[in-house]
């Protein structure tokens, strides 16, 4: 990471322009300083002031997976430049590996890339998707950009948009689903909408409507777990294939949610960047027949 210091910062701790310019978190300073802090090619400390054309570099650590197993997994990526990855994942594959599923994950196979590509780097998820829901993930390939992309997740400014297949016949054409939503109190994975739970809110618009059920797009203003899913079986029309949630699987053997649409600020050109999928075949096939 590197800047050449403008004239408005001349005079101010270093420490004061990573904090409020750069955006660095806490955590990241720190480990910046068990890394190198460079300004003008000399070691520094965050104490440093700072000059008007002196060049800032911080160079940290390599990041080391200690205990996640890299494995040879085919991965589907859709863009990579040096600071973020945008892939598709298929329906039936963890995203990050957990007590129940160890291995065979998205990260297992993102780690092994990295390895293969001499990338000295762990795995940074910023979009994590259920096992069962298919599409566009976003991957941080350094702790730098996973902190720029993680202070826009918590303003809300990565949009994504996903394809759900909803029981029944919708009576509005577009709406939004407001309940809160916490964990079940009799399972660890079930969620409910509860007045204890978080602010959630959902906004949906009719894509395609059939006999027994209806396909609507599906746009996140918050990102609790299942939140989708927990929403649309709240208001009467669970998604299809989801059995957690009362949705029916003889159509289709999983919750039928795709992420088809996701967009963001790249963490350090600052471009705004745009990707969509098509949904993938069983979800297709339900939206070429009507049953």
């Amino acid at each position: 990471m590197k800047w050449e210091i403008e004239k408005q910062y001349d005079g101010i701790l270093l420490r004061t322009y990573l904090e409020e310019v750069v955006t660095l978190s806490t955590r990241l300073i720190k480990r910046a300083k068990r890394g190198k802090i460079l300004v003008n090619g000399s070691l520094e400390t965050v104490r440093y002031v700072l000059c008007q054309g002196d060049v800032v570099e911080i160079i940290l650590p390599v990041e080391k997976s200690e205990t996640m197993v890299a494995e040879k997994i085919p991965l589907q990526i859709l863009y990579e430049d040096d600071d973020i990855i945008v892939l598709c994942k298929e329906a039936g594959m963890p995203t990050i590996p957990s007590k129940i599923h160890p291995t065979n994950t998205i990260a297992n196979g993102l780690l092994y890339y990295y390895k293969q590509q001499g990338i000295d780097a762990t795995v940074h998820i910023v979009t994590r998707l259920d096992k069962d829901t298919s599409g566009l993930v976003l991957v941080a390939k350094h702790a730098y950009s996973h902190s720029q992309l993680a202070i826009l997740q918590r303003k809300n400014a990565i949009s994504r948009t996903y394809v759900a297949v909803v029981s029944g016949r919708l009576k509005q054409v577009s709406g939004s689903i407001n309940a809160p939503i916490g964990r079940k109190e009799t399972s660890l994975m079930e969620r409910v909408v509860t007045e204890k739970g978080q602010y959630a809110v959902t906004h949906f618009e009719l894509m395609k409507q059939f006999d027994s059920y209806t396909f609507v797009k599906a746009q996140l203003e918050t990102g609790r777990t299942h939140q989708i899913r927990v929403h649309f079986s709240h208001i009467g029309h669970p998604l299809l294939g989801d059995d957690l949630y009362g949705g029916n699987r003889d159509l289709i053997k999983r919750q039928a949610l795709h992420c088809d649409e996701i967009s963001f600020i790249h963490p350090t050109t600052k471009e705004e960047m745009q990707f969509k999928i098509d949904f993938p075949n069983d979800i297709g096939k339900l939206y070429e027949k009507s049953v």
